[in-house]
């Protein structure tokens, strides 16, 4: 299956230039961008997502996997309904990037409970700044954090940055894996 994921981000998701020409949410320059959104919104990478991060966490003991909209959305929807599926089911949940100022204010939204073990989830992790900010938020609403899961890290520090807050972090999928397929197709390209 990791295989197969790996196939795909490089054809949907993954940009590469020998020029740094694509610029980051941090502002930074860089030769590559993954974009995870037509992998994780597609049935086959919803299936392919959905069970690999269910294998990640199904031992941790977790009632809900979530993390912060929108890239989070679509990894935690996929992993619930793979949990459901395998008779382990984890509720998904979405962590808002502004609090709710209306009805009930709060940064979740989902059918959890204050006390309630969660694994966080992120698409991409370059500096590990949202990915710590969804730790937080979950927190703040009564959660326990036992682990995040990432689909892809794009290894510049992020995953050690969350490992200062969260002590189980996990990456599906790094850069090095995509760059690997990239190189060997433009190879057969070339060739």
């Amino acid at each position: 299956m990791k295989q197969e994921l790996i196939e795909m981000l490089c054809e949907k998701s993954f940009m590469y230039s020998k020029e740094p020409i694509y610029r980051l949410v941090s502002g930074r320059q860089s030769n590559f961008y993954v974009n995870c959104k037509p992998t994780t919104l597609h049935p086959k990478g919803m299936f392919l997502i959905g069970h690999m991060v269910f294998d990640c966490v199904k031992d941790v003991n977790a009632q809900g996997v979530g993390g912060l909209t929108f890239g989070a959305d679509p990894v935690a929807l996929a992993a619930a309904f793979a949990s459901y599926l395998k008779e382990k089911p984890l509720k998904a949940f979405s962590i808002r990037k502004t609090q709710k100022d209306h009805g009930i204010v709060k940064w979740l939204e989902g059918d959890m409970q204050p006390g309630e073990r969660v694994v966080i989830v992120e698409d991409v992790v370059t500096t590990g700044g949202s990915t710590i900010n969804a730790v937080e938020r979950a927190r703040a609403e009564g959660l326990e954090v036992v682990k995040v899961v990432v689909l892809v890290d794009r290894q510049e520090g992020g995953m050690e940055a969350v490992r200062a807050h969260v002590d189980s972090i996990e990456a599906i999928v790094t850069v090095e894996d995509l760059m690997a397929v990239y190189q060997k197709k433009e190879m057969a390209s070339d060739a």
